[in-house]
């Protein structure tokens, strides 16, 4: 439990750079990674922005995002040694849920196969 409350303090401002770092080295975009959280959590490009300002942390963040994607639940398969469809904490589901898709993203796969379309 420890672990899970140290993931949700955790500023999501202070992850950002590094999903970007990690498409960036694999030849994909800053603005794909911004489209796989815009697709993930319903925020634009305005209020990603003051998420980022405002250095909220992982459990804000996902507390306020204006809306989980209903497809989200279509994102399977292994990330840190778990798999995200069987994660009980909701919260910790949805941080594991935007690792996969950066993941994918990092992996080469098309847009439409990451943002489940």
């Amino acid at each position: 439990m420890k672990n899970l409350e140290r993931v949700y303090k955790m500023s999501f401002a202070g992850v950002y750079p590094l999903y970007i770092q990690k498409a960036e080295k694999k030849g994909r975009t800053k603005e794909e990674v911004d489209q796989i959280i815009f697709w993930l959590t319903g925020y634009d490009e305005k209020s990603l922005k003051e998420q980022l300002d405002n250095k909220t942390n992982f459990e804000d963040f996902f507390g306020q995002a204006p809306e989980i994607n209903p497809n989200a639940n279509k994102i399977t398969g292994v990330i840190c040694g778990y798999r995200v469809e069987e994660i009980e904490d909701k919260l910790m589901q949805q941080v594991r849920y935007l690792d996969k898709l950066i993941d994918e993203l990092a992996k080469g796969k098309a847009m439409e196969k990451i943002l489940r379309t």
